[in-house]
Protein backbone atom coordinates (compact mmCIF):
# COMPACT_ATOMS: atom_id res chain seq x y z
CA UNK A 1 0.00 0.00 0.00
CA UNK A 2 1.15 3.55 -0.66
CA UNK A 3 -0.33 4.97 2.56
CA UNK A 4 -2.21 3.76 5.62
CA UNK A 5 -5.90 4.65 5.69
CA UNK A 6 -6.83 4.83 9.36
CA UNK A 7 -10.05 4.79 11.36
CA UNK A 8 -9.92 6.33 14.85
CA UNK A 9 -12.03 4.75 17.60
CA UNK A 10 -12.52 7.12 20.54
CA UNK A 11 -12.66 10.89 20.86
CA UNK A 12 -11.37 11.73 24.33
CA UNK A 13 -7.93 12.35 25.85
CA UNK A 14 -6.01 9.41 24.38
CA UNK A 15 -7.58 9.89 20.94
CA UNK A 16 -6.61 13.57 20.91
CA UNK A 17 -3.08 12.62 21.94
CA UNK A 18 -2.77 10.19 19.05
CA UNK A 19 -4.42 12.46 16.50
CA UNK A 20 -2.15 15.38 17.39
CA UNK A 21 0.90 13.19 16.84
CA UNK A 22 -0.38 11.77 13.55
CA UNK A 23 -0.32 15.27 12.02
CA UNK A 24 3.24 15.04 10.66
CA UNK A 25 2.48 11.68 9.05
CA UNK A 26 -0.75 12.73 7.34
CA UNK A 27 -0.43 13.16 3.61
CA UNK A 28 2.60 11.14 2.47
CA UNK A 29 2.10 8.11 4.73
CA UNK A 30 -1.28 8.40 6.41
CA UNK A 31 -4.88 9.31 5.75
CA UNK A 32 -7.43 9.45 8.58
CA UNK A 33 -10.72 8.58 6.92
CA UNK A 34 -13.13 8.47 9.85
CA UNK A 35 -13.71 8.58 13.58
CA UNK A 36 -16.14 6.63 15.75
CA UNK A 37 -17.25 7.44 19.28
CA UNK A 38 -20.26 6.53 21.37
CA UNK A 39 -20.93 10.23 21.96
CA UNK A 40 -21.81 11.89 18.66
CA UNK A 41 -21.12 15.43 19.89
CA UNK A 42 -17.63 14.51 21.08
CA UNK A 43 -16.87 12.64 17.85
CA UNK A 44 -18.06 15.56 15.73
CA UNK A 45 -16.02 18.09 17.71
CA UNK A 46 -12.89 15.95 17.41
CA UNK A 47 -13.51 15.44 13.68
CA UNK A 48 -13.72 19.20 13.17
CA UNK A 49 -10.57 19.84 15.19
CA UNK A 50 -8.50 17.30 13.27
CA UNK A 51 -10.20 17.58 9.85
CA UNK A 52 -11.58 14.04 9.77
CA UNK A 53 -14.24 13.64 7.05
CA UNK A 54 -16.54 10.92 8.45
CA UNK A 55 -18.13 10.54 11.90
CA UNK A 56 -19.83 7.45 13.37
CA UNK A 57 -21.36 6.48 16.71
CA UNK A 58 -20.72 2.76 16.02
CA UNK A 59 -17.08 1.73 15.49
CA UNK A 60 -18.22 -1.25 13.43
CA UNK A 61 -19.09 1.16 10.62
CA UNK A 62 -15.34 1.77 10.25
CA UNK A 63 -14.72 -1.97 10.05
CA UNK A 64 -17.23 -2.26 7.21
CA UNK A 65 -15.36 0.24 5.04
CA UNK A 66 -13.10 -1.19 2.35
CA UNK A 67 -10.96 1.94 2.44
CA UNK A 68 -9.91 1.42 6.09
CA UNK A 69 -6.62 -0.46 6.46
CA UNK A 70 -6.17 -0.08 10.23
CA UNK A 71 -7.98 1.14 13.32
CA UNK A 72 -6.56 2.97 16.32
CA UNK A 73 -8.40 1.92 19.49
CA UNK A 74 -8.45 4.67 22.14
CA UNK A 75 -11.39 3.23 24.07
CA UNK A 76 -11.93 2.14 27.70
CA UNK A 77 -9.98 -1.00 28.60
CA UNK A 78 -12.98 -3.31 29.01
CA UNK A 79 -13.84 -2.80 25.32
CA UNK A 80 -10.38 -3.64 23.94
CA UNK A 81 -10.70 -7.39 23.49
CA UNK A 82 -13.98 -7.28 21.61
CA UNK A 83 -12.83 -4.41 19.40
CA UNK A 84 -9.45 -6.02 18.62
CA UNK A 85 -11.01 -9.34 17.66
CA UNK A 86 -13.72 -7.75 15.51
CA UNK A 87 -11.14 -5.53 13.79
CA UNK A 88 -8.87 -8.50 13.10
CA UNK A 89 -11.77 -10.54 11.71
CA UNK A 90 -12.56 -7.62 9.41
CA UNK A 91 -8.96 -7.76 8.14
CA UNK A 92 -7.89 -4.48 9.76
CA UNK A 93 -4.51 -3.92 11.37
CA UNK A 94 -4.83 -2.83 15.00
CA UNK A 95 -3.22 -0.06 17.03
CA UNK A 96 -4.37 -0.31 20.63
CA UNK A 97 -3.80 1.86 23.68
CA UNK A 98 -2.49 0.26 26.84
CA UNK A 99 -3.29 -2.00 28.59
CA UNK A 100 -4.07 -4.84 26.18
CA UNK A 101 -7.08 -6.11 28.11
CA UNK A 102 -7.78 -7.35 31.65
CA UNK A 103 -10.33 -9.01 33.89
CA UNK A 104 -13.70 -7.25 34.17
CA UNK A 105 -15.88 -9.79 35.98
CA UNK A 106 -18.24 -10.53 33.11
CA UNK A 107 -19.50 -13.67 34.86
CA UNK A 108 -19.63 -12.02 38.32
CA UNK A 109 -22.91 -10.21 38.86
CA UNK A 110 -23.06 -6.80 40.48
CA UNK A 111 -20.42 -4.22 41.31
CA UNK A 112 -17.36 -4.32 43.60
CA UNK A 113 -15.56 -6.84 41.40
CA UNK A 114 -12.25 -5.82 42.93
CA UNK A 115 -13.50 -6.64 46.41
CA UNK A 116 -15.18 -9.98 45.67
CA UNK A 117 -13.26 -11.86 42.97
CA UNK A 118 -10.06 -13.78 43.69
CA UNK A 119 -6.91 -12.63 41.93
CA UNK A 120 -6.27 -16.17 40.71
CA UNK A 121 -9.56 -15.98 38.80
CA UNK A 122 -8.56 -12.57 37.47
CA UNK A 123 -5.15 -13.76 36.28
CA UNK A 124 -6.70 -16.75 34.54
CA UNK A 125 -9.38 -14.59 32.90
CA UNK A 126 -6.92 -11.95 31.72
CA UNK A 127 -4.62 -14.56 30.18
CA UNK A 128 -7.54 -16.27 28.45
CA UNK A 129 -8.42 -12.89 26.95
CA UNK A 130 -4.85 -12.56 25.67
CA UNK A 131 -5.12 -16.00 24.06
CA UNK A 132 -8.33 -15.08 22.26
CA UNK A 133 -6.75 -11.86 20.98
CA UNK A 134 -3.61 -13.67 19.77
CA UNK A 135 -5.69 -16.29 18.00
CA UNK A 136 -7.66 -13.61 16.14
CA UNK A 137 -4.55 -11.61 15.20
CA UNK A 138 -2.65 -14.63 13.91
CA UNK A 139 -5.60 -16.29 12.18
CA UNK A 140 -6.39 -13.14 10.21
CA UNK A 141 -2.74 -12.24 9.53
CA UNK A 142 -3.00 -8.64 10.67
CA UNK A 143 -0.47 -6.60 12.62
CA UNK A 144 -0.98 -5.64 16.24
CA UNK A 145 0.69 -2.46 17.49
CA UNK A 146 0.79 -1.98 21.26
CA UNK A 147 0.84 1.70 22.20
CA UNK A 148 3.53 1.55 24.89
CA UNK A 149 5.06 4.98 24.40
CA UNK A 150 7.76 4.45 27.06
CA UNK A 151 9.48 1.98 24.72
CA UNK A 152 9.88 4.85 22.23
CA UNK A 153 10.58 7.71 24.64
CA UNK A 154 13.93 9.39 23.79
CA UNK A 155 15.27 9.01 27.37
CA UNK A 156 14.60 5.23 27.22
CA UNK A 157 16.08 5.07 23.71
CA UNK A 158 19.22 6.69 25.14
CA UNK A 159 19.32 4.06 27.90
CA UNK A 160 19.25 1.34 25.22
CA UNK A 161 22.17 2.95 23.40
CA UNK A 162 24.17 3.07 26.65
CA UNK A 163 23.34 -0.57 27.38
CA UNK A 164 24.64 -1.46 23.92
CA UNK A 165 27.84 0.58 23.94
CA UNK A 166 28.88 -0.31 27.52
CA UNK A 167 28.12 -4.02 27.22
CA UNK A 168 27.23 -3.90 30.91
CA UNK A 169 24.79 -6.13 32.75
CA UNK A 170 21.56 -4.53 33.94
CA UNK A 171 21.55 -5.43 37.62
CA UNK A 172 18.75 -3.25 38.95
CA UNK A 173 16.03 -1.01 37.49
CA UNK A 174 13.75 1.33 39.45
CA UNK A 175 10.88 2.91 37.56
CA UNK A 176 7.75 4.87 38.39
CA UNK A 177 4.65 6.41 36.89
CA UNK A 178 2.58 8.46 39.31
CA UNK A 179 0.31 11.49 39.36
CA UNK A 180 -2.69 12.87 41.24
CA UNK A 181 -5.25 10.54 39.69
CA UNK A 182 -7.15 9.85 36.48
CA UNK A 183 -10.21 11.95 35.75
CA UNK A 184 -11.75 9.30 33.48
CA UNK A 185 -14.96 7.93 34.98
CA UNK A 186 -14.31 4.38 33.76
CA UNK A 187 -11.10 4.23 35.85
CA UNK A 188 -13.01 4.27 39.14
CA UNK A 189 -14.19 0.67 39.15
CA UNK A 190 -12.77 -2.72 38.24
CA UNK A 191 -15.67 -3.63 35.98
CA UNK A 192 -14.63 -1.07 33.37
CA UNK A 193 -10.94 -0.47 34.15
CA UNK A 194 -9.68 -3.99 34.95
CA UNK A 195 -7.62 -2.66 37.87
CA UNK A 196 -6.31 0.48 39.50
CA UNK A 197 -2.99 2.30 39.63
CA UNK A 198 -0.96 -0.85 38.93
CA UNK A 199 -2.72 -1.64 35.64
CA UNK A 200 -3.40 1.91 34.49
CA UNK A 201 -0.08 3.54 35.44
CA UNK A 202 2.27 0.69 36.30
CA UNK A 203 1.95 -0.96 32.91
CA UNK A 204 4.14 1.81 31.42
CA UNK A 205 7.27 1.34 33.56
CA UNK A 206 6.71 -2.43 33.64
CA UNK A 207 6.55 -2.52 29.85
CA UNK A 208 9.69 -0.39 29.53
CA UNK A 209 11.67 -2.56 31.95
CA UNK A 210 10.59 -5.77 30.19
CA UNK A 211 11.60 -4.15 26.89
CA UNK A 212 15.06 -3.21 28.22
CA UNK A 213 15.85 -6.65 29.63
CA UNK A 214 14.65 -8.27 26.40
CA UNK A 215 16.90 -5.89 24.45
CA UNK A 216 19.90 -6.69 26.69
CA UNK A 217 19.35 -10.42 26.17
CA UNK A 218 19.05 -10.06 22.41
CA UNK A 219 22.33 -8.13 22.30
CA UNK A 220 24.24 -10.68 24.35
CA UNK A 221 22.66 -14.06 23.60
CA UNK A 222 20.19 -13.43 20.77
CA UNK A 223 17.24 -14.18 23.06
CA UNK A 224 15.26 -12.02 25.50
CA UNK A 225 15.84 -12.19 29.25
CA UNK A 226 12.42 -13.10 30.64
CA UNK A 227 10.85 -12.36 34.03
CA UNK A 228 10.64 -15.31 36.45
CA UNK A 229 9.10 -14.11 39.73
CA UNK A 230 6.79 -11.25 40.75
CA UNK A 231 6.12 -9.78 44.19
CA UNK A 232 3.36 -7.21 44.54
CA UNK A 233 1.76 -4.91 47.10
CA UNK A 234 -1.25 -2.63 46.63
CA UNK A 235 -2.70 0.16 48.73
CA UNK A 236 -5.84 2.26 49.14
CA UNK A 237 -4.35 5.47 50.45
CA UNK A 238 -7.44 7.59 49.93
CA UNK A 239 -9.22 5.38 52.47
CA UNK A 240 -6.86 6.46 55.26
CA UNK A 241 -9.19 8.02 57.88
CA UNK A 242 -7.14 11.19 58.38
CA UNK A 243 -7.13 11.84 54.63
CA UNK A 244 -10.88 11.34 54.40
CA UNK A 245 -11.39 14.00 57.09
CA UNK A 246 -9.37 16.62 55.24
CA UNK A 247 -11.73 19.38 54.00
CA UNK A 248 -9.97 19.89 50.68
CA UNK A 249 -8.75 17.07 48.47
CA UNK A 250 -5.92 17.77 46.02
CA UNK A 251 -5.90 14.25 44.57
CA UNK A 252 -8.60 12.10 42.99
CA UNK A 253 -10.31 10.13 45.76
CA UNK A 254 -13.50 8.65 44.25
CA UNK A 255 -12.07 5.17 43.65
CA UNK A 256 -14.63 2.41 44.17
CA UNK A 257 -12.99 -1.05 44.19
CA UNK A 258 -9.58 -0.38 42.62
CA UNK A 259 -6.25 0.40 44.29
CA UNK A 260 -4.66 3.85 44.18
CA UNK A 261 -1.09 2.71 44.96
CA UNK A 262 1.03 -0.30 43.95
CA UNK A 263 4.58 -1.58 44.22
CA UNK A 264 6.03 -4.48 42.24
CA UNK A 265 9.37 -6.32 42.34
CA UNK A 266 10.20 -8.35 39.24
CA UNK A 267 12.98 -10.95 39.35
CA UNK A 268 14.34 -11.94 35.95
CA UNK A 269 15.71 -15.33 34.98
CA UNK A 270 19.29 -14.00 35.18
CA UNK A 271 18.72 -12.88 38.80
CA UNK A 272 18.45 -9.13 38.09
CA UNK A 273 15.67 -7.09 39.71
CA UNK A 274 13.22 -4.37 38.77
CA UNK A 275 11.17 -2.29 41.21
CA UNK A 276 8.12 -0.45 39.89
CA UNK A 277 5.95 2.10 41.72
CA UNK A 278 2.57 3.40 40.57
CA UNK A 279 0.45 5.89 42.50
CA UNK A 280 -2.61 8.09 42.05
CA UNK A 281 -1.59 10.11 45.09
CA UNK A 282 1.43 12.09 43.90
CA UNK A 283 1.15 15.88 43.51
CA UNK A 284 3.32 18.08 41.31
CA UNK A 285 2.51 16.74 37.86
CA UNK A 286 3.14 13.38 36.24
CA UNK A 287 6.23 11.42 37.31
CA UNK A 288 7.66 9.18 34.60
CA UNK A 289 11.13 8.14 35.73
CA UNK A 290 13.54 5.24 35.34
CA UNK A 291 16.85 4.49 37.03
CA UNK A 292 19.04 1.81 35.45
CA UNK A 293 22.00 0.43 37.40
CA UNK A 294 24.40 -1.48 35.18
CA UNK A 295 27.55 -3.33 36.21
CA UNK A 296 29.69 -0.57 34.67
CA UNK A 297 27.46 2.54 34.54
CA UNK A 298 24.32 4.22 35.88
CA UNK A 299 21.61 5.94 33.82
CA UNK A 300 18.71 8.12 35.05
CA UNK A 301 15.93 8.63 32.49
CA UNK A 302 13.61 11.47 33.49
CA UNK A 303 10.75 11.53 31.01
CA UNK A 304 8.65 13.71 33.35
CA UNK A 305 9.62 15.96 34.94
CA UNK A 306 12.91 17.04 33.40
CA UNK A 307 14.91 20.22 33.77
CA UNK A 308 14.95 21.30 30.12
CA UNK A 309 12.86 24.37 31.02
CA UNK A 310 12.13 25.66 34.52
CA UNK A 311 9.65 28.49 35.06
CA UNK A 312 8.58 30.50 38.10
CA UNK A 313 5.41 32.54 38.55
CA UNK A 314 4.18 34.03 41.86
CA UNK A 315 0.55 33.48 40.76
CA UNK A 316 -0.90 30.77 38.56
CA UNK A 317 -2.79 33.21 36.32
CA UNK A 318 0.38 34.93 35.14
CA UNK A 319 1.17 32.05 32.76
CA UNK A 320 -2.32 32.17 31.25
CA UNK A 321 -3.18 29.22 29.02
CA UNK A 322 0.44 28.30 28.26
CA UNK A 323 0.86 24.55 28.69
CA UNK A 324 3.37 23.54 31.38
CA UNK A 325 3.06 19.79 31.96
CA UNK A 326 0.50 17.02 32.44
CA UNK A 327 -1.50 16.67 35.67
CA UNK A 328 -0.09 19.85 37.21
CA UNK A 329 -2.26 21.15 40.05
CA UNK A 330 -1.06 24.77 39.86
CA UNK A 331 1.14 26.96 37.68
CA UNK A 332 2.22 29.02 40.68
CA UNK A 333 5.76 28.69 42.03
CA UNK A 334 8.56 26.79 40.29
CA UNK A 335 7.53 24.28 37.62
CA UNK A 336 9.16 22.15 34.93
CA UNK A 337 7.78 23.31 31.59
CA UNK A 338 8.25 20.64 28.94
CA UNK A 339 8.95 22.23 25.53
CA UNK A 340 7.56 19.15 23.72
CA UNK A 341 6.06 16.70 26.17
CA UNK A 342 4.63 14.37 23.51
CA UNK A 343 8.06 13.96 21.89
CA UNK A 344 9.73 13.35 25.26
CA UNK A 345 7.18 10.63 26.04
CA UNK A 346 7.67 8.95 22.66
CA UNK A 347 4.27 9.45 21.03
CA UNK A 348 5.34 10.67 17.56
CA UNK A 349 8.11 8.05 17.42
CA UNK A 350 5.67 5.31 18.44
CA UNK A 351 3.02 6.21 15.86
CA UNK A 352 5.57 6.61 13.09
CA UNK A 353 6.85 3.09 13.82
CA UNK A 354 3.29 1.75 13.70
CA UNK A 355 2.45 3.42 10.39
CA UNK A 356 5.76 2.33 8.85
CA UNK A 357 5.30 -1.22 10.13
CA UNK A 358 1.86 -1.44 8.52
CA UNK A 359 3.21 -0.01 5.26
CA UNK A 360 6.07 -2.53 5.18
CA UNK A 361 4.22 -5.48 6.71
CA UNK A 362 6.75 -5.89 9.54
CA UNK A 363 6.36 -6.34 13.28
CA UNK A 364 6.47 -3.07 15.26
CA UNK A 365 8.99 -2.63 18.06
CA UNK A 366 6.13 -2.69 20.58
CA UNK A 367 3.76 -5.49 19.71
CA UNK A 368 1.63 -8.29 21.06
CA UNK A 369 4.42 -10.04 22.99
CA UNK A 370 5.14 -6.97 25.11
CA UNK A 371 1.43 -6.36 25.64
CA UNK A 372 0.88 -9.93 26.88
CA UNK A 373 3.99 -10.01 29.08
CA UNK A 374 3.07 -6.70 30.73
CA UNK A 375 -0.45 -7.88 31.51
CA UNK A 376 0.85 -11.15 32.97
CA UNK A 377 3.18 -9.24 35.28
CA UNK A 378 0.35 -6.92 36.42
CA UNK A 379 -2.12 -9.68 37.26
CA UNK A 380 0.56 -11.87 38.82
CA UNK A 381 1.41 -8.91 41.04
CA UNK A 382 -2.26 -8.63 42.04
CA UNK A 383 -2.20 -12.33 42.93
CA UNK A 384 1.02 -11.87 44.90
CA UNK A 385 -0.48 -9.00 46.89
CA UNK A 386 -3.53 -11.10 47.73
CA UNK A 387 -1.49 -14.17 48.74
CA UNK A 388 1.26 -12.24 50.53
CA UNK A 389 3.99 -14.15 48.69
CA UNK A 390 5.89 -13.93 45.42
CA UNK A 391 4.43 -15.62 42.36
CA UNK A 392 6.36 -17.69 39.85
CA UNK A 393 5.53 -16.92 36.23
Amino acid sequence: MDKVRLGMVGSRFAAHLHLANYEKLRGPKLEIVGIASKTEKSAAETARKFAIPSVYTDYRKLLERNDVDAVDLCAPTHLHERMIIQAAEAGKHVICEKPLTGYFGEEAEGEDIGSRVSRATMLKGAMEGCSRIRKAIEANRVLFCYAEDWAYAPPVTKVKRIVKVTGGTILDMRAEESHSGSHAEYSRKWKTSGGGALLRLGCHPIGACLHLKAYEGQLRDNRPIKPKFVTGEVGHHTRIPSFQKEPRKWIVHSWEDVEDWAGVIITFEDGSKTTVLASDGVLGGTRNTMEVYLSNSVVFANINPNTTVKVYAPEAGILGDEYISEKLETKAGWNFASPDEDWMRGYPQELEDFVQSILEGKEPMSGLNLAEDTLKIVYSAYLSAEKGQRVQL
